[in-house]
């Protein structure tokens, strides 16, 4: 459920309210009980937690760790071939 922004036109007191997709809006302030409410149109909002998700997520066969591989020739850039 996403999280609405909402402003009083009459007094200024802004608000979040957790609603579903198809709630009706709200109309009447808390705070000076005017019908007066708008909603607020806002960046989503969202939280990166924890450690390397983006390094693990959503990769397949031996590309597990793509940061600390230092790119993807495994030798360290030297020529095995060479004596």
């Amino acid at each position: 459920m996403p999280i609405y922004e909402y402003e009083c036109k009459a007094c200024g007191h802004r608000l979040e309210k957790l609603q579903k997709l198809g709630a009706a809006v709200l109309t009447d302030c808390p705070a000076c009980t005017a019908a007066a409410l708008s909603r607020l149109v806002s960046a989503a909002g969202f939280r990166l937690a924890g450690e390397g998700w983006y390094e693990t997520d959503f990769k397949s066969g031996g590309k597990k760790n793509l940061a600390g591989d230092g790119g993807s020739d495994k030798t360290g850039g030297k020529d095995e071939t060479a004596a």
